[in-house]
């Protein structure tokens, strides 16, 4: 019924009222007010004759919002108390702790008190000579030529803890501003190595430090020569290893 002005509504009760209420009359008379293809049909002057006999008016009847229940102030309240008791939990353990739904927890946290999930980072010390050095070894790279990095074994070890560990992509502190959260480890956790090798002729790996029973063991200079003795070059026997770089 949004399409007719209300000039063209009171012309549909005006008709309907001179063609002794009938809704066929009324659909007959329009034919000349409105054309034969654009006049109401019988279900809409129906409608709107009902519309104005409920409410004396021929405008269309907002529709009241309903209150904000989810995000009403007292949610508000109680999760900017949890957040400042604990600003680490997650929105999936808050809304269960607080009763909220996720959603409605979410939005909350990211639109009624406009904060932000930080993640908490952990990085590598580094010596002020250590820039130095690492400049020194960039441009002696450059003067080997463009095809020299074609020539290098590239290798790393993952260590992956079996106790607690803090996981920097899952854990998130809630805040207005980042807090450079700094999270302590232990120097020695419980954890096995695993060593992989990459270079332009394919993969080399994964071996794990392990004894003779599977146990995980500390990875020293001995175990760390046995694989590239005895466990790295068993799989490059097969490739073309002519002047590479380790």
């Amino acid at each position: 019924m949004e399409q007719y002005t209300t000039e063209q509504r009171v012309k549909i009760i005006q008709a309907y009222y001179e063609n002794g209420r009938s809704r066929k009359n009324t659909f007959r008379g329009l034919r000349e007010f409105f054309g034969a293809q654009n006049r109401p049909c019988e279900k809409t002057i129906w409608n709107l004759v009902q519309k104005f006999e409920q409410t004396g008016s021929v405008a269309n009847i907002k529709t009241p919002r309903h209150a904000r229940r989810g995000r009403s102030e007292h949610n508000i309240a109680i999760v900017a108390e949890s957040v400042n008791e604990n600003p680490r939990t997650s929105i999936r353990h808050r809304s269960q702790q607080l009763d909220l739904t996720y959603s409605t927890t979410q939005r909350i946290l990211t639109k009624d008190l406009q904060l932000h999930p930080y993640r908490v980072q952990i990085t590598q010390e580094l010596k002020p000579r250590d820039h130095q050095q690492r400049r020194v070894f960039a441009e002696w790279i450059r003067e080997q030529g463009a095809n020299f990095p074609m020539k290098i074994i590239f290798s790393d070890e993952a260590h992956f803890h079996l106790g607690g560990f803090v996981n920097t992509h899952n854990c998130r502190i809630w805040g207005l501003e980042n807090p450079r959260q700094i999270v302590e480890v232990k120097m020695h956790p419980q954890k096995v190595t695993v060593w992989c090798a990459f270079w332009s002729g394919g993969v080399i790996g994964p071996f794990f430090f392990e004894d003779h029973a599977e146990n995980a063991v500390t990875v020293n200079g001995v175990r760390y020569r046995n694989i590239i003795t005895e466990f790295s070059w068993e799989q490059l026997e097969d490739m073309d290893i002519e002047d590479l770089w380790f």
